[in-house]
């Protein structure tokens, strides 16, 4: 796709081009029709000349014609090519220049003082012919046309220099006039770009005058007002809601507690309080993951990011899945291809492989195997999580990273709240990375891939 700038070029020049290109043609038929009416002016000219030497008497002879204009015709021979004949068409005198070529009577089939024609005569080649009636003669004079097209062949390749020079000359201003008349555009985008969740009180310069782009100007940045206002509140909202929902579910969990022991002969409701107590759990930490993805969406997350040694990061953690693995049955494996460091914020990359295990072991069946594979890649760092599982559909291989959506679990499971994948994502795109989901082709399983930028 062209930029706008690239399009506001291209129209000017073509606009340029166009109108040079329909001068230039106008300037070409002017110039022919010019040069066309000289010759007939000049052959009129001429006619006069020739009608004042022959007089006007019609019984005079054809020697006595040819003696009075041979030494006219003769000083013109380069100019003309002259023929006279009378109303039958008896040619009385032909220019020697004539050769054996006849020149064509044009006597119209109406009376007419002048007759003009453009034709081609072998031997002469192309003409502009015209028929004189001057008494008793019908004289024709005929004069090369060669000279107009050399002049107006001269004049094309002119203008297909002048046609190209006019081309890169538009185009070199088309260029300059876009990138004056677009700056503030550009101002405005570049305005627009640096206002982000951790900055929207900036705002765009409105240029000075009553124009359009003052118009737009004053037009987002009320935009931005009402967006900032939104902004702030759903903010206000989202710390009212999680100090509003964390005290009730605190003094919930506390007063459920206190039951505990006076319930403890009775075994139904032991288990309704755990299953209550487990509710609460689930609660506390979908409340959690829902702010930690509203605060990194927002913006307002600060990141430490720092460059860990891969190999020292993931040596604890791999030590913790072997426990969590052996728990459920399962064999957690880790395979480094080679070390090196990796810039990453390391409590936020711990809690994203940490979704990820816990997703491989609620697929994973008995027995099964859990791989972590880190490897540097040429754009970064790489980190693969494969699991044993039955796998994802393929049209939900990216759905189960949005919110809610849960994975197939095996039935033993412990039933997540779909949020596990989502904050992997938000984790990954703060890191200014990728996530992507692939069923395994050497068996049954997922496999997620995590690329990391360098």
């Amino acid at each position: 796709m062209t930029t706008f700038t690239t399009r506001i070029t291209l129209q000017i020049a073509a606009l340029v081009t166009g109108t040079t290109l329909v001068v230039l043609l106008a300037v070409g038929w002017m110039l022919e029709r010019q040069m066309t009416q000289s010759i007939e002016f000049m052959q009129e000219l001429e006619v006069h000349e020739l009608s004042k030497i022959l007089g006007g008497d019609p019984s005079i002879s054809t020697a006595e014609l040819a003696a009075r204009i041979e030494q006219d015709v003769e000083r013109d021979a380069e100019l003309y090519y002259i023929q006279i004949h009378n109303e039958k068409c008896e040619v009385l005198f032909r220019s020697k220049n004539l050769g054996d070529a006849m020149l064509p009577d044009l006597t119209p089939a109406v009376s007419r003082d002048t007759q003009n024609k453009m034709l081609t005569i072998p031997g002469l080649g192309p003409l502009q012919l015209s028929e004189f009636y001057r008494g008793p003669w019908h004289i024709q004079i005929a004069s090369p046309v060669k000279p107009v097209g050399r002049v107006l062949k001269n004049f094309a390749s002119v203008s297909g220099l002048l046609m190209v020079a006019v081309i890169m000359l538009s185009l070199a201003l088309g260029y300059g006039f876009s990138r004056v008349v677009l700056q503030p555009v550009r101002s405005i985008e570049q305005t627009a770009r640096r206002i982000r969740g951790d900055n929207l009180g900036e705002r765009i310069t409105v240029p000075p005058g009553q124009d359009e782009l003052s118009a737009l100007s004053v037009l987002l940045n009320q935009m931005f007002d009402r967006i900032e206002a939104s902004f702030n509140q759903v903010q206000r909202f989202t710390a009212d809601a999680s100090h509003e929902l964390k005290t009730p579910l605190a003094l919930i969990r506390l007063n459920a507690e206190k039951l505990r022991p006076r319930i403890a002969n009775d075994a139904e409701a032991s288990a309704l309080l755990g299953d209550l107590l487990d509710g609460i759990t689930r609660l506390n930490q979908i409340i959690e993951s829902l702010l930690f993805i509203a605060k990194a969406e927002s913006g307002v997350l600060d990141l430490a990011m720092k460059a860990c040694d891969v190999s020292a990061f993931l040596a604890p953690f791999a030590e913790d899945a072997r426990v969590l693995a052996e728990d459920r049955g399962v064999k957690f494996l880790r395979s480094e291809g080679g070390g090196g460091e990796a810039r990453f914020e390391p409590n936020l990359m711990r809690q994203l492989l940490l979704n990820l295990l816990s997703n491989a072991l609620n697929v994973s069946p008995p027995g099964g195997t859990i791989t972590l594979e880190s490897a540097q890649t040429a754009a970064g760092w790489r980190f693969v999580m494969m699991d044993e599982g039955r796998g994802v559909p393929a049209e939900q291989l990216e759905r189960i990273f949005e919110r809610f959506v849960r994975c197939n679990q095996s039935a033993n499971a412990p039933r997540g709240h779909g949020l596990g994948l989502a904050i992997c994502r938000t984790i990954v795109d703060l890191h200014g990375g990728a996530i992507r989901a692939e069923n395994r082709s050497d068996r049954s399983g997922l496999r997620v891939v995590i690329d990391l930028p360098a």
